[in-house]
């Protein structure tokens, strides 16, 4: 048996299903699934074979890396993104909330999952993973976007569902500022999302938004209600790392 030279070292593995592997998970960071081994003629027992040898890991039902492959920082976003559309998932789906904020550069808060857009009707039959939060809502053409090959939300649509989802104001200001300045929204477009954060946070205000501990703890996956609390009342330019010892 050979290597494939520059390869991580995934030594015994035929050579047919070796290059037919790397294949489908170099488009991923050394991530696939089942799914697209089954369309390659890798049936699932072949995978169970390999992952028991230690030469494919099972990170998820239905989603495989290749063993020590070189993992980079977008890799639990990919792993999320084929978790979601292993199977029969949905095709449209997005990263969003505040892991697409996070990936734009727009905030400095570190979400301690990550955030998923489906489809409200999409079926998503397999167990969650901790780390993913699912939401549910249409999504555009218009609202979606790519980077380093994987959809996200863009970032007006980001900033609009961040402000819902958390209620906190100032970070989506703080956000149109980010965007306006990267050059990722034109003035019209950082006008209208601006006034979009004014009329919410007078609603807001007002009561005319109900807010819950319950609601804001699901979205941002933190382990208190009172941590929560203190992210929802935090500044703009305040670091999630602030928080870790709440």
């Amino acid at each position: 048996m050979t290597i494939l030279a520059g390869k991580p070292h995934t030594a015994y593995m035929p050579q047919s299903r070796m290059t037919e592997l790397f294949e489908l998970a170099e488009a991923n960071d050394g991530l696939f699934t089942s799914k697209q081994a089954r369309e390659k003629g890798i049936k699932d027992s072949v995978l169970v074979r390999l992952a028991q040898r230690g030469r494919l890991v099972r990170t998820a039902r239905g989603v495989y890396r290749i063993a020590h492959y070189p993992v980079d920082k977008f890799a639990q976003y990919r792993e999320a993104i084929l978790w979601a559309q292993a199977s029969q998932g949905p095709e449209r789906i997005a990263l969003s909330h505040e892991t697409a904020l996070l990936i734009f550069g727009l905030s400095d808060v570190n979400p301690a999952k990550v955030h998923l857009t489906v489809p409200k009707r999409a079926r998503l039959r397999r167990e969650k993973p901790g780390w993913i939060v699912i939401h549910r809502a249409e999504i555009a053409r218009g609202d979606l976007t790519e980077h380093e090959g994987m959809p996200v939300s863009s970032p007006g649509r980001t900033i609009a569902d961040v402000l819902t989802a958390t209620h906190r104001v100032e970070l989506a200001r703080q956000a149109i500022t980010e965007a306006r300045r990267e050059g990722y929204l034109n003035s019209e477009q950082a006008a209208q999302l601006r006034r979009q954060v004014n009329r919410y946070a007078h609603q807001l205000a007002d009561g005319a938004v109900k807010t819950s501990d319950h609601e804001s703890k699901a979205t941002l996956g933190h382990s208190s209600v009172s941590t929560t609390g203190r992210y929802l009342h935090a500044r703009s330019k305040d670091s999630s790392s602030r928080f870790m010892a709440l």
